[in-house]
């Protein structure tokens, strides 16, 4: 049996009715940005995070650039940021002009280690950004009690955890601001590019509110130099139809972790080179990613291709270590050089069955004994 990492159109396939009616209502309306779908999507889905305001947008770097922009983030500020995340974190910061600046993460659970960060803050420290990581709520309680210290912003970047709850709340709604990517691939995924931000501070929606649609708050009125990022209303219209589905194919994807929790617990008990996700007691994430470790990762990865199971790398390169950021080089993050060099995600999906599941598990117990236990 082949397994690939992910596969797109059985979400149109299993809501195909659904889908195909939301389409004709939005080209029958005639209105196709800013319009009704788009509101009534951002009431769904603040109601959905448990905040006062969804304010939609062209993708998730827009998401987390505008929300700093609306804090007045900028030139000479910086910015706390994990070492080990999607490089769009990195991007929004530079993007407004301030500077990154990298902690590590815990190698447990992928997150910031929030032991690290005070250590980290200057008096040109604006903001900190904690990324819910492969669906999994980082440690917000002392990330804000050091923000509150510091007189500092914190914004979610819960790109790949739509749905998560920290401590029974949901992420989304547990800094300032949070940003969210609607990335085809994601948990609640839209069908092309889209992005949204989260807040219970009505003036800051007002204010990014006016920034997506170039600064102006009214037609011809622009209060400020903005920009042009609008989640349309066919897209919105769409992720309204998977919104009501979240949770279910959250549900579906926690099963499938469970799966493999269970049936490769005892390879790594025995195998100390095998590592798989560490889930604490406070968390309830949403397995947008299945991330293990393994110390001879490329070899393993082309053992299971050739397998044909189908995996990923999230991700190869140390954004300090990317030619986009050699200013950054010099950087000493030994953690998230050893993430970058031995991360794997397995398949998971909502749309993955468990005889897939079950097959990715048979064959990884097959293969990895083989590689030996040195590593290179």
């Amino acid at each position: 049996m082949k397994v690939p990492f992910l596969e797109l159109k059985p979400t149109y396939d299993e809501l195909r009715d659904e889908l195909d009616a939301a389409y004709h209502r939005v080209m029958d309306s005639g209105w196709y940005l800013l319009g009704n779908e788009l509101a009534a999507f951002e009431s769904e889905y603040a109601t959905y995070c448990e905040t006062e305001h969804c304010i939609g947008v062209a993708n998730g770097l827009d998401a987390l650039q505008l929300t700093l922009r609306a804090f007045d983030i900028g030139p000479g500020d910086e910015v706390v940021v994990p070492s080990h995340t999607f490089i769009a974190t990195w991007l929004a910061v530079t993007q407004v002009g301030a500077t990154p600046v990298p902690v590590e993460p815990d190698l447990q659970t992928y997150n910031l280690d929030t032991r690290l960060i005070e250590a980290s803050i200057t008096s040109r420290t604006k903001a900190i950004i904690p990324v819910h990581l492969y669906g999994q709520p980082a440690d917000m309680d002392p990330i804000i009690e050091i923000a509150t210290r510091h007189n500092l912003v914190v914004i979610e970047d819960a790109a790949q955890a739509q749905g998560a709850r920290y401590k029974g709340r949901r992420v989304g709604s547990l800094g300032h601001a949070a940003a969210h990517s609607f990335y085809p691939g994601k948990n609640l995924g839209a069908f092309a590019d889209g992005g949204g931000i989260t807040t219970s501070d009505a003036g800051l929606a007002q204010r990014l509110r006016s920034l997506r649609n170039y600064g102006s708050p009214v037609k011809y009125h622009y209060q400020e130099p903005g920009f042009n990022s609008r989640l349309c209303d066919l897209q919105a219209a769409f992720l309204r139809v998977k919104l009501n589905c979240l949770d279910q194919w959250n549900d579906r994807r926690k099963q499938i972790a469970k799966a493999y929790h269970s049936a490769l617990s005892s390879l790594a008990s025995c195998n100390s080179t095998l590592a798989l996700p560490f889930v604490p007691d406070w968390a309830d994430p949403v397995w947008h990613l299945f991330v293990v470790q393994h110390p001879q990762r490329d070899q393993l990865q082309r053992s299971l291709a050739a397998k044909g199971i189908g995996t990923l790398i999230h991700y190869p390169v140390a954004i300090h270590r990317s030619q986009a950021y050699s200013n950054f080089s010099e950087f000493n993050l030994p953690i998230a050089e050893e993430l970058a060099n031995t991360v794997l995600s397995l398949p998971i999906s909502p749309q993955l069955s468990i005889n897939q599941a079950n097959e990715v598990v048979s064959v990884l117990r097959e293969v990895e004994p083989a590689l030996g236990r040195a590593v290179p």
